[in-house]
């Protein structure tokens, strides 16, 4: 089994950066994909950013593309996601997921962290 823990969420000004951090136990996730969605309130939860094993290949959702950044260190089990240039938009629940796959994709995650919230002031 796999644990996923986010930290680094809080509230910040339209314009600002934050740093999500997603610790993972249990289990190595080296050899699994990793990803970032969230969820604003009312509406579904949406795919921001895949990483996959190595670091190598990484994919964005449109609407975060050039202003968030995925990364990973396997040495530390840590997945991270750099959010620059914050809009309102973007405020929701941010969630950790691993993939059984290596390699990334916009659904289909195995494991779950419990998420942790955004929130952007205009």
């Amino acid at each position: 089994q796999v644990q996923l823990v986010e930290s680094g969420g809080g509230l910040v000004q339209a314009g600002g950066s934050l740093r999500l951090s997603c610790a993972a136990s249990g289990r190595t996730v080296s050899r699994n994909a990793m990803g970032w969605l969230r969820q604003a309130p009312g509406k579904e939860r949406e795919f921001v950013a895949g990483i996959n094993w190595s670091g190598r290949n990484t994919g964005y959702a449109n609407s975060v593309k050039g202003r968030f950044t995925i990364s990973r260190d396997n040495a530390k089990h840590t997945v991270y996601l750099q959010m620059n240039s914050l809009k309102p938009e973007d405020t929701a629940v941010y969630y950790c997921a691993a993939d059984e796959s290596p390699a990334w994709s916009d659904s289909g995650y195995d494991y779950w962290g419990q998420g942790t919230q955004v929130t952007v002031s205009s």
